[in-house]
């Protein structure tokens, strides 16, 4: 659990990344907003790059958190999509930095984390290879990836949900078979 002062550091960062870019943003910026001095800046983190680092796996581990169990794909990508939106303005900036390599492993993780989550409560006790289980994961991960980085590269303009519901509709039914197949063949 972060302290308090680690907190306020990274919420005064949101909050100026809400503002302007991550390359507008000094540490005199963050610790003038704090009402912290430099010190105590470097105390909590070696510098901007470690505070994103922070703040992104804060927010993944928070969605993790948050969603202990995933009832249906669409349901952890509506979490991903909510958690998306409430920082949007400070997400794309930091997407649009040289972070950008670091959220994209952390979003990758988060559509892991999904995956398997949910893959955990469908298969249940049905038996099925090892090897099955991790391409049917990797396969839907890469599709929830995919689809966030569609969007992202496309700045969040537009509602994500209704094409996660539409291919939640086209693919139902194909996880229970897929599975049933590998079922077949263990």
């Amino acid at each position: 659990m972060p302290s308090f002062t680690r907190r306020a550091i990274m919420e005064s960062f949101l909050k100026l990344l809400d503002a302007r870019p991550l390359n507008k943003i000094t540490i005199k910026d963050i610790v003038e907003d704090c009402g912290i001095n430099r010190n105590t800046f470097y105390y909590h983190f070696e510098d901007i790059p470690a505070l994103v680092e922070a703040i992104v796996q804060d927010t993944t581990d928070q969605l993790m958190q948050h969603n202990a169990s995933v009832p249906s794909l669409e349901a952890g990508m509506y979490a991903a999509v909510e958690k998306i939106l409430r920082f949007r303005r400070a997400i794309l900036h930091i997407y649009n930095s040289p972070n950008r390599e670091m959220y994209e492993r952390s979003l990758m993780q988060q559509c892991q984390y999904i995956v398997e989550t949910f893959l955990t409560a469908f298969i249940g006790e049905r038996r099925i290879s090892a090897e099955d289980r991790a391409i049917v994961a990797q396969l839907y991960k890469c599709q929830c990836y995919g689809m966030f980085i569609d969007w992202l590269n496309d700045d969040l303009r537009g509602d994500l949900q209704p094409r996660i519901e539409r291919l939640a509709h086209l693919r139902r039914g194909m996880l229970d078979e897929t599975i049933a197949r590998c079922e077949k063949e263990a």
